[in-house]
């Protein structure tokens, strides 16, 4: 399959991107603000969920957000570099349009919050995939 480039520009977009990174494993150190350019990114081994009738494979890709204010955390420790998340999901909570909060939620309850001026984001393969050791699995409530 060819590799995945995706832009966002609305909450319904982002959807999009969230289902394609559920399960992406995210190094702490891979994740930064780079506040004069005004852009949150992280790099990622995504799931290649859009993979999932092959064998399962894992991507490299990137994902950043433009217009950013601000960044903030809650329950993830910032300064364990090697620290390794699991991300679950991506929204977008709109606050005084077009500006609002991309929320990016991790197993175990961590979240990144990134506060945006209008919703800009973007995500690329980096490479060829490779075989995945297991297919994520959720338990349904």
């Amino acid at each position: 399959m060819s590799e995945l480039k995706l832009i966002a520009m609305d909450a319904e977009d982002l959807q999009v991107i969230s289902a394609c990174t559920q399960d992406a494993v995210v190094r702490v150190g891979d994740m930064g603000f780079a506040k004069s350019d005004r852009r949150f990114a992280l790099l990622m081994n995504r799931f290649a969920w859009e993979e999932k009738d092959k064998q399962a494979q894992r991507r490299r890709a990137a994902m950043h957000f433009d217009h950013v204010g601000d960044v903030s955390s809650k329950g993830i420790n910032l300064s364990a570099v090697d620290g390794v998340l699991s991300l679950l999901s991506i929204d977008f909570i709109v606050g005084e349009a077009p500006a609002g909060t991309v929320e990016l939620k991790f197993a175990g309850g961590g979240t990144i919050g990134v506060q945006v001026d209008c919703l800009e984001a973007r995500i690329s393969d980096l490479g060829a995939s490779w075989a995945a050791a297991a297919m994520p699995e959720h338990e349904l409530d």
